[in-house]
């Protein structure tokens, strides 16, 4: 059996996968990403999903967001100056791009990070983004293949920096090589689909062997009207793109495990949420996040349990190795 994580995108909500996934972690006997054979996240989740797959516990990854998060948004100052401050990058975002300067995420990420590289993950991984030059898919991958001979090279706060490099938010990433990434979501906020293919096509494993756990940044539960006013459809284009992606790769992964027709694969956490209660950036909300993503654990730890956690994965040895790796 092979067990697969895949965790959405969405920006400051990641805590709540976070916390769930730390309230998960709680009862076990090693760090929670030690229990999957493949993690793949986009965006906030690829984040997670890098952190579990260097070995970080998801108490840890959960406690960066707690100290971080109001810092990376911008959000740590009171009163006049945070007042003024938000006015300030409301009329950037409108005017010139990115809403928030990357440097703070940077220096945060390196802190948990360091120099490691892809190669030094111990849980094979991929983690999406997009090449804008191109207009084409780029994805992280371990050296889980004969032919994937480049990314175990490259950093792992490169990796983490171009997948949550969202437009509009964040100015595209430029990596080490040189190469200009911006966040996986645009094609893979859900990467569920994508895991999958990987595991079945690539990996070849039996996709009657796969049990898969998707995890959420919480769904948005709103009315949708029968037709919008081109003014109204601009700030409702996003939310429909990024929904249908989801189905649509959601679905995909239901095809290829059999899941629900021939047996049981595919356990997504979704937790619906009111409609414009929970932004990608208000980091007031971190708390209420926390809450929700603890509680979620409570009632499907029992459930997920015998599926995903009675014992740790195989260990994961890579076709090609960094120096000083001493795998086997």
């Amino acid at each position: 059996m092979r067990r697969i994580l895949s965790i959405d995108g969405g920006g400051i909500r990641g805590v709540f996968p976070a916390s769930f996934l730390a309230a998960l972690e709680s009862d076990l006997d090693a760090p929670l990403g030690q229990y999957f054979d493949l993690i793949s996240g986009t965006s906030t989740g690829g984040i997670i999903a890098i952190g579990l797959a260097m070995g970080m516990s998801a108490k840890d990854i959960l406690e960066l967001y707690e100290t971080e998060g109001a810092g990376i948004f911008y959000q740590d100052s009171n009163g006049v100056t945070a007042w003024a401050g938000k006015k300030f990058r409301a009329a950037r975002w409108l005017a010139w791009g990115a809403k928030y300067p990357t440097e703070r995420l940077r220096t945060a990420l390196e802190g948990i990070l360091g120099e490691k590289r892809i190669g030094d993950a111990r849980t094979r991984l991929m983690i999406p983004s997009w090449h804008r030059q191109t207009k084409t898919v780029y994805v992280y991958k371990t050296a889980h293949h004969e032919r994937l001979q480049t990314d175990y090279r490259d950093l792992a706060v490169d990796a983490a920096l171009a997948t949550a490099a969202a437009p509009t938010f964040f100015k595209e990433h430029i990596t080490a090589n040189d190469v200009g990434l911006v966040d996986g979501g645009l094609w893979a906020n859900n990467p569920v689909g994508y895991a999958v293919a990987e595991a079945v096509g690539v990996l070849k494993w039996p996709a009657d062997e796969l049990k898969v756990l998707s995890v959420s940044c919480l769904q948005d539960i709103g009315k949708t009207k029968s037709s919008y006013s081109a003014r109204t459809m601009v700030t409702k284009t996003a939310d429909f793109f990024m929904a249908g992606q989801s189905h649509g790769s959601l679905g995909l992964a239901h095809i290829l495990t059999g899941d629900p027709h021939e047996r049981k694969a595919i356990w997504r956490i979704c937790q619906p949420a009111p409609d414009g209660d929970f932004t990608l950036d208000d980091t007031s909300r971190i708390r209420d996040l926390k809450d929700r993503g603890f509680v979620e654990a409570r009632q499907q730890k029992p459930i997920l349990a015998p599926h995903f956690f009675t014992e740790p994965a195989e260990a994961f040895v890579p076709v090609h190795k960094l120096e000083g790796d001493d795998r086997a």
